[in-house]
């Protein structure tokens, strides 16, 4: 058994910098990285973690959009920092944890990895940990739903960005293909959609539906395929795009109530008290940070 005063439970950002302000060990069984096309505001100044400056535009329908550095960016240096600090004993050993009184029961598939004690411990959620919320079932979730989605044909374009009204696709990234080695021309796209449970599992609102409205909305906005030469009239002609389906994740978006006790809080702090307190809390790892 190991013992700690304080821990924290969880590894989304809010947890992940919660932990390194204070210096809190964190355990997790639910890997809770930031979305990849999350970004923080152009202003935000990461360099006492030594991360550069990296404020971009994204190409859209309605102009530039000034992005700043990437959340999952500050996610990896943070939880990098962490572990050099033993902050991290378990890194993603954890498969599931379990709540017991002043303890909590780490395991992997196979069996148990650890126990560890604690007289306090802050809990920002986690889908594989038991004990820790109310039995209860949650009326029509919502799921935020992203489709990866490669194009094999008409991935070449100087679009960024797309936003929609709809639930369904409501916003598309497009992005340097992962598929093809170095630095490439060709786009492959990430579409979000927040979706009830019944419509995950109805065929309008599929992975494929997902695909074909992508497309649609490339081509109301005038964007073409690759070009195939000229109509009998004159009138230039092009392919159809064409795509397929990488792969489509999900997360929940309402979080179960947790049972508060004498020693399991939920922290009440929002992500920017958390980065106001970045640059101080920063000092306390310098020991790493002078030989980044």
């Amino acid at each position: 058994m190991i013992e700690y005063d304080k821990i924290v439970i969880g590894s989304s950002l809010s947890a992940v910098l919660y932990a390194f302000n204070n210096k809190y060990p964190i355990f997790f069984a639910e890997e809770r990285r930031p979305f990849r096309f999350d970004y923080f505001e152009p202003a935000l100044d990461l360099s006492c973690l030594k991360i550069p400056g990296a404020a971009k535009s994204l190409t859209t329908f309605e102009g530039k959009k000034k992005v700043g550095v990437a959340k999952e960016l500050l996610w990896e240096r943070l939880l990098f920092l962490l572990s050099l600090d033993g902050k991290v004993p378990l890194s993603n050993m954890c498969h599931n944890i379990r709540y017991a009184d002043d303890s909590i029961i780490c395991s992997n598939e196979y069996s148990k990895i650890a126990e560890i004690k604690f007289n306090e411990c802050f809990y920002f959620g986690d889908s594989a940990g038991f004990g820790f919320t109310k039995e209860k079932v949650l009326a029509n979730r919502r799921y935020v739903c992203y489709d990866y989605i490669a194009f094999h044909r008409g991935g070449k374009h100087d679009i960024d960005h797309i936003m929609t009204q709809d639930d369904f696709i409501n916003e598309t990234w497009f992005y340097s293909s992962d598929r093809i080695d170095g630095k490439t021309p060709v786009k492959d796209a990430c579409a979000r959609s927040i979706l009830t449970e019944e419509q995950l599992i109805d065929f309008n609102f599929s992975e494929t539906m997902a695909r074909f409205k992508v497309v649609n909305e490339m081509e109301k906005r005038g964007m073409k395929s690759v070009f195939n030469g000229y109509s009998p009239t004159g009138r230039p002609k092009y392919y159809k795009f064409k795509t397929s389906t990488i792969e489509r994740q999900k997360r929940c978006l309402q979080e179960e109530d947790c049972i508060e006790s004498d020693n399991l809080k939920v922290a009440q702090a929002s992500e920017y008290e958390l980065l106001t307190e970045l640059k101080e809390a920063s000092f306390q790892y310098n020991q790493f940070l002078d030989n980044l």
